[in-house]
């Protein structure tokens, strides 16, 4: 390697390094964002099949998230949610076990 070069080669790994460091970082942050949405959906879903649609709107605002959607169908319930730019949809169903 000639004398200098090296220099502007390690300019352009460094920039390589922060554009995959960034890119990286969006990625995770995207992958957490749909994590949490699938978690107020179930928790929603949950809430909804066990205590009905006002206390399911309370869960989903206490995670941050809204209720894009709600459906009863007896005891089985789905909704679905939007966090953060991310949707998720979740189904609970109320079972009573007999003592």
């Amino acid at each position: 390697m000639e004398e200098g070069q090296s220099t502007p080669l390690m300019a352009a790994l460094l920039v390589l390094a922060m554009v995959v460091a960034l890119a990286m970082g969006r990625l995770g942050a995207g992958v957490v964002a749909r994590a949490e949405a699938r978690a107020a959906a179930d928790a929603t879903a949950l809430a909804g099949a066990a205590s009905g649609e006002p206390e399911a709107r309370e869960i989903a605002a206490g995670n941050g998230a809204t209720v894009v959607a709600y459906r009863q169908d007896g005891g089985q319930v789905q909704v679905t949610v939007r966090k953060r730019g991310q949707q998720a949809t979740a189904t609970a169903e109320l079972v009573v076990v007999p003592p």
